[in-house]
This record gives structure tokens, C-alpha cells and sequence, in this order.
């Protein structure tokens, strides 16, 4: 642990705060960093939600005068506000005596790339995803081979130049060293938890709410985007419609997504149980303890997944039983703490959350097990302990990180314990 004190520059090129993925990462990785006593300023777009940030200081850029609607993904006015935030980055850094450029993500990294030039500044980068995994599927860019191009050279440059890279993945780490990212350049470091969000959840308020009594609810969190492979949840859910025909599906989407809602009714309804999904179109942040708690089964449908789902993480800290696709697994054992199948087999998928839905006390078990290895391996204050030892070595050593403090973990003090 160092009891130095740094100035950052997070950089959240994204809608910030927002309920979802990434940006609900940054969120809580600034507000323990700030709890730290590190000066902590995020330099990001003009648009958000209204969820606290802790001691972390907020600075936006001017609006382009577009929807500022919350959402994910590419639009036509990024350009214009990735060019304000790297001007508006480069101010913050001079008026503020920034120490470290922290950029999360693909454009965020760019700008800080950009930023780190002109103020020479050292750069810390968050992979977090692949570009291939996911700009395709967004379908912005067309013609579709012209989407697929630009990720792929995305994926290779982006890592050139930070000074030291995070990755929330092993996989992710293993595939920058295999491009030829130097192993002492790059650190494992995955997405967090903040706890104490989860402590008092009511597992009877949706429940009452949408008069399920004693239903059995299987529920997936978060986005719809077609990166999450959500073809794959409706698809292993004829098996559940099948064989516990009582059960409800319910689906808790974190941002307003309407032409994507009607897309999946569409589906559910081609598969014959459209009466069986509820649909939670958008969220406060506040209520999802409480949806959570009234699950008896929670889905990853993602396979093949280069990062780490932050709504995995969701579901370890609320102790529900999990069933993911291998690739979308990170940090769970089969049968220790989650049902995990293999990837793309939706029949397999359904089989298991059927299963959880008939043995309670194996999933009760489950569940257990997986808040238990979330607060061991994914609590905040544990993580951002090893991003205090890589701030460290980037301003007083060079870049030269701390590797076995990174590799083995940090001594906590009593304050975090």
C-alpha cells in the first residue's frame, strides 16, 4: 500500500455517471480512489445520470446542441465531443497539476494518447473490452467489412503507446503480451464492487410490486446491445417456458432502449411465451439490490466474452445463483459458484437454470459461494490498492510498477479491512 496522494485525470468518453458497464465502473473505482484521498477529476461528456461520485470532481464539455439521451455505442456527434474533451482534458490537467492520464476504453484512450503529447503527461490505459468483439455489432458503421477493419486496427494500435495498460481480464491481458504488449507493461486489474450497495435489498418489493407471489423469476440486468447476445437468453429460455411454465423471465434493461425491447418482444413472442417476460425498461440505480433479491436465477448470455460483465458482478454480491456461458464466466468455478456452460449451447443453458429453479438449496448455495469469491477477489478497496502501487511506479519510478505487489495483492490497512 502507498501513502502517497496523486492528482488523476480519469477520462470517461461515455455518458458519465451512468447505470451500466463501464461507466458504472469508473464511477466506482473514482469514488474509492477519492475515498483514498487521491485527487481524482473526470474529464468527460455533457450528459449522465444523477448518481454520486464521492469526492471525485466532475468536468464536462460543452454540449454539441444533439439528444444528450443516455446510450451506448457510437453516434454522429462523437467526433465533435471527443475533440472538446481532449481540449477540455488538456486544461484540466494544467490547472489542476495532474499527475497521471487514467483513460477507460477505446476513444478515451486515444484522447489521453493525445493529451499525454501535448502535456507529457504519463498515460494509463483501461482495456476493458475488444474493439472487434464489439463495434461490428453496433452497425453505425456500414458496410459491415468497413466496421470490422477499423476494430481490428484499433485493437493493434490503441495499445502502443500508454505507459502501463490495465486489463479487466486475463484473456484480455493474455492477448495484448501475445501482440506484443511487454508483460511489464501490463497488470491484471478486473472491475470491482462496491458492497455495501447490496446490504439491505427488499427481495419482496418486485415481487409484490408485479404481483409474482410465489413465481420463480429468472432475470437478466443491464444492456441490449447486440455485443450482450441477448438471441442467446431468449433462445435457452424455451426450455424454461417448457418445463417450469410458472416461471417468469424478467428482463431489467439499465437505459432506455426502446427499438431494442420491441426487437426481443418480437422474439418472445415468435418463441411462444411472450406472457412470460417482464420488461423493466430503465432503472434508478437504487432498485437494482431490489430486483436482484427477488431473482432465483440470474443469466450471462454472452459467450466468448474478451472483458469482464460488470452485471456478474452484480449478481455475486446479491448472492444469486448464476448460470453463464464459459467465455462469460470470468472469476466463477462450475458448480462451486455458478452453472457454467458451454459457450453458444442455449439448450444447455436452459437445462441449468431449470435446474436452479427446482433444487433451491444447490442454488441457495451457489449464490453463497459466489458473494463469497466476489468480496474476496472483486471488492473496490482491494483493487484500487494495486492502481495506487501502478500510479506510484508511472510518477515516481518511471513507469517501472511494483509487478509482485500487482501479482499477489496488496496489504490492506485497517480502514479497508
Amino acid at each position: 500500500m502507498t501513502a502517497k496522494k496523486f492528482s488523476i485525470a480519469m477520462v470517461a468518453a461515455c455518458p458519465f455517471p451512468a447505470n451500466y458497464g463501464s461507466p458504472a465502473s469508473i464511477r466506482e473505482m473514482s469514488e474509492t480512489l477519492a475515498g483514498f484521498g487521491h485527487n481524482v477529476h473526470i474529464v468527460t461528456y455533457p450528459h449522465g445520470d444523477d448518481l454520486p461520485v464521492g469526492g471525485a470532481h466532475i468536468h464536462r464539455v460543452e454540449p454539441t446542441g444533439g439528444d444528450h439521451q443516455v446510450r451506448v455505442g457510437p453516434s454522429s456527434d462523437k467526433p465533435v465531443l471527443d475533440w472538446r474533451l481532449l481540449r477540455l482534458l488538456v486544461r484540466v490537467i494544467r490547472e489542476h497539476d495532474i499527475q497521471v492520464i487514467h483513460a477507460h476504453n477505446y476513444e478515451a484512450a486515444l484522447i489521453g494518447l493525445a493529451a499525454k503529447v501535448i502535456t507529457g503527461k504519463p498515460l494509463l490505459y483501461n482495456a476493458v473490452n475488444t474493439m472487434v468483439d464489439e463495434l461490428p455489432g453496433y452497425g453505425f458503421i456500414k458496410p459491415a467489412f468497413v466496421a470490422r477493419g477499423l476494430a481490428k486496427a484499433l485493437d493493434w494500435f490503441v495499445p502502443l503507446f500508454p505507459d502501463h495498460i490495465t486489463a479487466v481480464s486475463e484473456l484480455l491481458l493474455a492477448g495484448l503480451i501475445q501482440q506484443g504488449v511487454s508483460p511489464d507493461r501490463a497488470t491484471y486489474v478486473p472491475a470491482g464492487i462496491l458492497p455495501e450497495m447490496f446490504d439491505n435489498a427488499d427481495a419482496g418489493k418486485f415481487r409484490r410490486h408485479y404481483n409474482l407471489g410465489s413465481r420463480k423469476v429468472v432475470m437478466y440486468t443491464g444492456t441490449l446491445g447486440a455485443f450482450q447476445r441477448m438471441e442467446n437468453l431468449f433462445n435457452a429460455y424455451r426450455v424454461v417456458a417448457r418445463e417450469e411454465p410458472s416461471a417468469v423471465l424478467m428482463v431489467v434493461d439499465s437505459i432506455p432502449e426502446p427499438a431494442l425491447i420491441e426487437k426481443y418482444k418480437a422474439m418472445a413472442n415468435a418463441l411462444g411465451y411472450a406472457d412470460k417476460v417482464i420488461w423493466v425498461e430503465q432503472h434508478p440505480l437504487g432498485d437494482l439490490p431490489h430486483y436482484l433479491a427477488s431473482a432465483d436465477a440470474t443469466v450471462v448470455p454472452r459467450p466468448d466474452c474478451p472483458g469482464h460483465p460488470v452485471k456478474l458482478l452484480n449478481y455475486m454480491i446479491a448472492a444469486r445463483p448464476i448460470v453463464a456461458f464459459a467465455g462469460g464466466a470470468k472469476g466463477l468455478t462450475d458448480r462451486h459458484d455458478a452453472l457454467v456452460v458451454p459457450d453458444g449451447d442455449c439448450e444447455a443453458m436452459g437445462q441449468a437454470i431449470v435446474k436452479l429453479l427446482r433444487d433451491s438449496e444447490f442454488a441457495n448455495r451457489l449464490g453463497a459461494n459466489a458473494r463469497r469469491t466476489v468480496l474476496s477477489q472483486f471488492d473496490w478497496r482491494l483493487l484500487c490498492r494495486k492502481i495506487e502501487v501502478i500510479y506510484e511506479g508511472l510518477v515516481e519510478h518511471a513507469g517501472r510498477v511494483d509487478r509482485e505487489v500487482c501479482r499477489n495483492g496488496v496489504r490492506m490497512d485497517k480502514s479497508v479491512q
